[in-house]
């Protein structure tokens, strides 16, 4: 069976960090998003995979790239401008033989273990279309549908609206048949009337997944996606080449990758992982549910708490970076800190652009952008989305005759 991955959406929500990438080449517990489905469909026995592309495409592009004979085929289709999820379904039309299945995923979607290996074990046993569905904790943002007692789906709502509600939605994985292109061209383009379709001529079958599944919509969501990885893990792994000082401490499941350098003093309490390359200074803390890019340094006396630091990224001493992201490349200067609760401690609210969105949580620090410096000394509130290339100047208090 042949995959097709959909990997050309914008991720408006997702900014400062989709202006920059798109969402499969965000980096989680140390790994391409991209490139652990392509591991979780090679385990399940699928090696032909085509990757419709899009928006700030290059990286994801380059990627392939790099995985040419990485025992898969990978090939990629541009959709050239923003049409939506049907005209992207169609860029690969003439790849798939007419009489024949193939599986389709949404790229922006995580699940904790291997959602492609039960989807085809469901088409195996139902031999018909099969739409993966799961129970989320919330049903509001995403495709819900509607199934009868033998797991055939009866009504699908793309984009629901009021008390239109089901109990399960969409996971944004599907097997689906050749024919699908048809519906798709008689119906407008649209997924939501193909699928429609679908369910009302040839059915459309129910495949219940029941573990750890998100959609990466908003940026405090990377977080949430990057611990569902990290709580998958069962052992630890320390490349030959990394270099623990003395005094260095360990507790919990860890991962540290090639030529890192771990000085004195320092703690990991995993689960955490240490990208390639990587200065981790003296007496610096990496708490629980840390991940650090590739070619990044920490310095001195650092405390890095649940969060996600992206390549080349530096974080100067005595830094606090807490329920955070960091996008690549970013200059964190000494003594910066992310605040990451309101003082009342109610829930942390988060304005992208012109837009403000709760987010549930009494925790949550900053989003970073790429190639963002942040001078000496400041304190980011709760929340705060820091745009990509922004420069903010140090908080001086003497020697200048101003604060900055």
């Amino acid at each position: 069976m042949k995959a097709v991955i959909l990997a050309a959406g914008k991720g408006s929500h997702l900014k400062p960090f989709t202006n920059t990438r798109p969402i499969p080449m965000m980096r989680l517990a140390g790994q391409y998003l991209f490139d652990r489905n392509l591991e979780l469909l090679r385990n399940s026995g699928i090696n032909d995979i085509f990757v419709v592309v899009g928006h700030q495409k290059e990286s994801l592009i380059e990627r392939i790239g790099e995985l040419a004979n990485n025992e898969i085929n990978v090939q990629y289709f541009e959709q050239k401008s923003a049409k939506g999820i049907g005209d992207a379904i169609l860029q690969v039309k003439n790849k798939i033989v007419p009489g024949e299945y193939f599986l389709l995923i949404y790229g922006d979607t995580l699940t904790a273990s291997n959602i492609f290996s039960k989807v085809q074990q469901s088409f195996h046993f139902f031999k018909s279309p099969v739409a993966s569905i799961c129970l989320p904790p919330s049903n509001a943002m995403f495709g819900n549908v509607f199934l009868n007692a033998q797991m055939k789906i009866t009504k699908v709502i793309e984009k629901p609206k009021g008390n239109d509600l089901g109990n399960y939605v969409l996971s944004g994985v599907y097997i689906l048949p050749s024919t699908f292109f048809d519906l798709l061209e008689k119906n407008n383009k649209s997924m939501e009337a193909a699928l429609k379709a679908m369910v009302k001529d040839d059915g459309l079958r129910a495949s219940m997944w029941e573990e750890d599944w998100m959609d990466i919509v908003f940026p405090w969501e990377i977080l949430t996606a990057n611990k569902i990885i990290m709580d998958s893990w069962e052992k630890s792994s320390i490349a030959k080449t990394a270099t623990l000082e003395a005094n260095v401490t360990i507790q919990g499941i860890v991962r540290i990758e090639d030529d890192v350098m771990i000085k004195a003093g320092a703690v990991l309490e995993g689960p955490c992982c240490i990208g390639k390359g990587c200065y981790i200074g003296n007496n610096s803390l990496i708490r629980s549910y840390t991940a650090v890019g590739d070619n990044c340094s920490v310095g001195y006396g650092v405390e890095l708490k649940n969060c996600v630091v992206l390549d080349n990224t530096r974080i100067g001493r005595l830094s606090f970076i807490g329920d955070s992201v960091l996008g690549e490349n970013a200059d964190i200067g000494a003594g910066t800190m992310t605040v990451n609760r309101n003082v009342d401690w109610k829930p942390v609210t988060v304005k992208n652009g012109k837009s403000s969105y709760p987010t549930g949580r009494t925790k949550l620090g900053a989003f970073i952008g790429d190639n963002v410096v942040i001078g000496a000394g400041n304190s980011i509130q709760p929340g705060t989305i820091v745009p990509h290339g922004k420069i903010v100047p140090a908080r001086y208090s003497v020697g200048t005759g101003r604060r900055g």
